[in-house]
C-alpha cells in the first residue's frame, strides 16, 4: 500500500523549476549517458546479417552508424576508402585480412602476417577515437572477439575503450568466444543459432 499526500508535492510545474533551482548541489556534475553495449554471439563465422539490416535501416532512418569490419576485407577497402551508404551509414573494413588469402600462404608468408595484423590494428585505433568522439549514434564492431581471440587486439584495450566511450547509442559487438569480462558488461546477450 502506497501512501501519499497532496500536500507534499508540488502543484504546478513552476514550482518543480524552483525546487530544482534552489537544489543546486556545487559539487554535482553532469553525467554524460552512454547508450547499450549489445553483443551478438554465435557459435559460427558470418551469421550478422540481420545487424547489418539493422544498421542499414538505422541510417535510412537518419542515425550516424559506423560498422566496421575487423576480421574482412577486400579490394580497395580500409579507412581511405569507407563506404557510404544511405548518407549516414558509414561501413569499413581492414585494408588487408585473413579471408583473402589461403591459410597455408599467410602461414609460409610472415611478412603478409604482419601487414595483416597491423591493418587490423590500424582499423582498431580508428575504432577507439570514433568511440570517444561521440559523432556517431550506433556503433557495430563486427567479429572483435575474434581479433582478441587472436591476440590482435588486447581484451583489456577492448574493456577501457568500451568503458570510457562517449556515444549515446549503442555499440554492438560480434563474435564465436567472448570473454566472461565482456559478457559482465553487456546490457544486452543475443545468442544467434543457425
Amino acid at each position: 500500500m502506497v501512501v501519499s499526500s497532496l500536500n507534499s508535492y508540488p502543484t504546478s510545474n513552476d514550482q518543480v523549476v524552483n525546487i530544482n533551482r534552489n537544489n543546486k548541489n556545487p559539487k554535482s556534475r553532469r553525467v554524460n549517458q552512454n547508450g547499450q553495449i549489445q553483443i551478438y554471439q554465435s557459435s559460427y563465422r558470418g551469421s550478422y546479417f540481420s545487424i547489418i539490416r539493422d544498421s542499414l535501416r538505422n541510417a535510412a532512418l537518419g542515425r550516424k552508424v559506423l560498422l566496421v569490419q575487423l576480421m574482412k576485407g577486400g579490394v580497395k577497402q580500409g579507412i581511405p576508402n569507407a563506404q557510404k551508404l544511405c548518407g549516414n551509414l558509414t561501413w569499413i573494413r581492414s585494408s588487408n585480412s585473413y579471408d583473402q588469402y589461403e591459410s597455408e600462404y599467410i602461414n609460409s608468408n610472415k611478412t603478409l602476417e604482419k601487414e595483416i595484423k597491423s591493418s587490423i590494428i590500424e582499423l582498431w585505433d580508428f575504432c577507439k577515437k570514433e568511440l570517444l568522439s561521440g559523432y556517431y549514434d550506433q556503433i557495430i564492431l563486427d567479429e572483435i572477439f575474434l581479433a582478441v581471440e587472436m591476440n590482435i587486439i588486447s581484451k583489456d584495450d577492448l574493456i577501457s575503450t568500451l568503458e570510457n566511450r562517449f556515444i549515446s547509442g549503442d555499440v554492438i559487438l560480434t563474435g564465436t568466444s567472448i570473454p566472461k569480462n565482456l559478457l559482465l558488461m553487456a546490457d544486452q546477450i543475443t545468442e544467434l543459432r543457425s
